[in-house]
């Protein structure tokens, strides 16, 4: 793929994979990107995934002809960026390995070897000339390893961005970007917002034009798009107006609630009413639903005198993503010293700027009028301006 004369993708598409980094279910793969910049010198813009090592010199290789490359850029250490590093330099010995400090600390750590030999170690401002490309280096740490950096060529006006504006996807599905970004982003990004804020503060000082990350899509056109996303996700905003109803249920009762207080919603106009039974469905759309909307509901059962399982781990996810902003209210279902909305309440009594909804639902065993009736009060509280 051209991205302009002098770069092309050489990237590749992992069809293979069923969870990414372990945990994440990506049923349309994922790509795993690699640039390369011809000029008078040659750039490579990070390595792959170690299961497509060939394919990617392969790649490489059509695009150099006879040509060899002068320089290994390694942006980001996580392996499936920089797994054929040691490939590389058996290939191409003479070529110079450029990265950060730490970046080079954790080639030890990964290949029993730092390069000391053929090294050249970047930070913040450095700047490398290929000829009529000058690149410059922008430290980016914790976004969303300490080693990061980004690269931004001003001949072009490309940002290589590393982890940043990635998604989930191979490059050969047609899927919308912003909901597998999303869910990129704040599956395993999000910890970091001051980062990716301070981040996107160096990059309002450049003039870019295209974004070529390291997983999903080249982004060519309407970057504000792309930027003002991550300005909402980074400062922790609200994106879409809505409500999302996040359940557990045992015998079915607790589901009947968060139901009727969905049903309730939607008759009095709320734009958008998301429903997400944890236990069935994915934990990554649902962390991404919470952050997207600003106000939440959580309803569940006191289990062992505590919170269902995987509300707990529901709240514990959005906890360790820095969850804040945002309105939440609470429904407990217990048929004997329910405890439910207490311990979720403790929970998240921590976040910054967490705002409780001044009704409970508390059902005890089976909805009753009672119930119905707080059911009725929450619906319209959550929908007060």
């Amino acid at each position: 793929m051209e991205i302009t004369k002098d770069i092309h993708y050489i990237g590749v598409n992992d069809h293979d994979i069923d969870l990414f980094e372990g945990q994440y279910m990506v049923e349309n793969g994922m790509a795993y990107n690699s640039y390369v910049i011809t000029d008078e010198k040659i750039a490579v813009m990070d390595t792959v995934d170690a299961h497509f090592g060939e394919e990617w010199l392969a790649n490489l290789k059509q695009v150099l002809g006879t040509r060899t490359p002068d320089y290994l850029i390694v942006q980001h250490m996580e392996p499936d960026h920089s797994s054929n590093v040691k490939a590389f330099t058996k290939v191409y010995p003479d070529a110079l390995i450029v990265a950060s400090a730490p970046a080079f600390n954790m080639m030890k750590q990964f290949f029993g070897v730092d390069y000391a030999e053929k090294r050249q170690i970047i930070k913040e401002g450095d700047t490398l000339s290929l000829g009529t490309h000058t690149l410059q280096f922008v430290a980016a740490p914790m976004v969303h390893w300490p080693e990061v950096m980004v690269t931004y060529d001003a001949h072009d006006k490309v940002l290589f961005s590393a982890d940043g504006f990635g998604k989930f996807g191979a490059l050969d599905v047609d899927e919308d970007w912003a909901c597998e970004a999303r869910r990129y982003y704040f599956g395993i990004v999000g910890k970091y917002g001051v980062q990716v804020q301070n981040l996107l503060k160096k990059a309002a000082a450049l003039d870019i034009q295209t974004i070529c990350p390291l997983h999903g899509p080249v982004l060519r056109e309407n970057i504000e798009y792309y930027v003002n996303l991550y300005q909402i996700w980074s400062s922790y905003g609200v994106e879409s107006e809505g409500i999302m109803i996040a359940y557990t249920s045992v015998y079915g009762n607790t589901k009947a609630a968060a139901e009727l207080l969905a049903e309730k919603l939607t008759e009095k106009g709320c734009p958008k009413v998301v429903v997400a039974d944890l236990a069935r469905e994915d934990m990554a759309e649902c962390v991404e639903d919470a952050f997207r909307y600003g106000k939440l509901v959580l309803a569940t059962t006191t289990y062992n005198a505590n919170i269902f399982p995987y509300m707990r781990e529901f709240i514990d996810e959005l906890i360790e993503r820095g969850y804040q902003n945002r309105t939440v209210a609470l429904m407990e279902n217990g048929s004997w010293a329910p405890m439910a909305a207490k311990n979720m309440r403790a929970k998240l009594e921590p976040c910054k700027n967490i705002t409780f909804a001044e009704t409970t639902v508390q059902i005890r065993s089976a909805l009753n009028d009672e119930n119905r009736a707080q059911i009725e009060a929450l619906a319209e509280e959550l929908l007060k301006e």
